[in-house]
C-alpha cells in the first residue's frame, strides 16, 4: 500500500489465528518501522489498534489524530496478538510506502 504523508486513515493487517483460538478478546497491537530498521519492534513501537471483523486489525495513522504520523519512506507493518494461553503472536504483515 502506498499513502501520502498528509492522509489520516486506517492501516489494516489481516491476522490468521491458530486453529480454535479466539483472538478477539484482546485488542491487537501494531508497529510500523522503517524498512532499514531490521530490529524487532520494541515496547515503545507498539500502538493499540482495534478489530474490524475478528481477523483484521486496524490502526489510525496520520497527522490528524493518528496513533503515529509517518514521514515519507518505506515501512514494515507488524501486528501482535496475545490470545489466552501461552502464545503471543507477532507477525510482519506487510509493507507501507509513504510519499
Amino acid at each position: 500500500m502506498e499513502l501520502p504523508a498528509t492522509t489520516t486513515e486506517h492501516v489494516h493487517a489481516d491476522v490468521t489465528p491458530p486453529a480454535g483460538v479466539d483472538i478477539t478478546g484482546t485488542p491487537p497491537k501494531l508497529a510500523i518501522l522503517p524498512v532499514h530498521n531490521r530490529d524487532n519492534p520494541t515496547a515503545e513501537d507498539w500502538k493499540t489498534g482495534e478489530w474490524v471483523n475478528g481477523t483484521t486489525a486496524r490502526l489510525l495513522i496520520g497527522p490528524d489524530g493518528g496513533a503515529v504520523t509517518l514521514t515519507p519512506g518505506d515501512y514494515r507493518v507488524y501486528v501482535s496478538v496475545d490470545p489466552p494461553g501461552s502464545e503471543n503472536i507477532v507477525r510482519m504483515s506487510g509493507y507501507l510506502g509513504i510519499t
